[in-house]
């Protein structure tokens, strides 16, 4: 399914996600498709990566914003975002075996993301145009950071996943919402 469709078909769960899916649909409606990087405004894919009993969420230590965060990261030309995010985990986790949950989007948010130094240079800010999946991967399984990019990878309970983010906006408005979502997903027995 076309990104576009994808989109049409997404169900917000609030004002935000109404807001932002109508708001990428306009973009992509009219023409622009900004899956490069060069865009001041691009498409990335997050991972909301949950235990099949729904009671655990894995999140990194992002070097770069200094806090524990979703795993995810850029489209850098590939359309199929749930590949993107999937390809995700498995660098910044070493997970291998992390499946869908389902292969819709599970959340989207166009996200500000300020100027600053990735590997010596400088990247301007940006708006980081994102569609979020819900994946799921056994919590007894190996974990690896990824040094330039993390430095620590763990599992946590749902609320202390929230409150472990030192990013107050991310907090609210992004984390616990994927947790509220949950409800939708029943847990899977092992």
């Amino acid at each position: 399914m076309n990104l576009i469709a994808q989109l049409e078909a997404f169900d917000p769960w609030n004002e935000q996600e109404k807001r932002d899916r109508d708001a990428l649909l306009q973009l992509l409606r009219d023409g622009w498709v900004p899956f490069g990087r060069e865009d001041p405004a691009h498409w990335t894919a997050s991972a909301w990566v949950v235990s099949p009993d729904r009671a655990r969420v894995l999140l990194a230590y992002h070097n770069l914003y200094d806090s524990w965060a979703w795993l995810g990261g850029h489209a850098d030309g590939e359309r199929d975002l749930l590949a993107v995010a999937l390809r995700e985990v498995r660098e910044e986790s070493g997970l291998k075996d992390v499946r869908p949950v389902s292969p819709e989007i599970y959340s989207l948010e166009i996200l500000t993301v300020d100027g600053h130094e990735k590997r010596g240079r400088y990247v301007s800010s940006h708006l980081h145009l994102n569609a979020t999946y819900l994946l799921e991967a056994d919590p007894g399984a190996p974990l690896r950071c990824k040094p330039d990019e993390n430095s620590r990878v763990g599992w946590f309970a749902l609320e202390e996943a929230v409150a472990a983010s030192s990013e107050p906006w991310f907090r609210e408005r992004i984390y616990a919402k994927l947790n509220g979502k949950l409800s939708r997903f029943p847990p899977r027995r092992v």
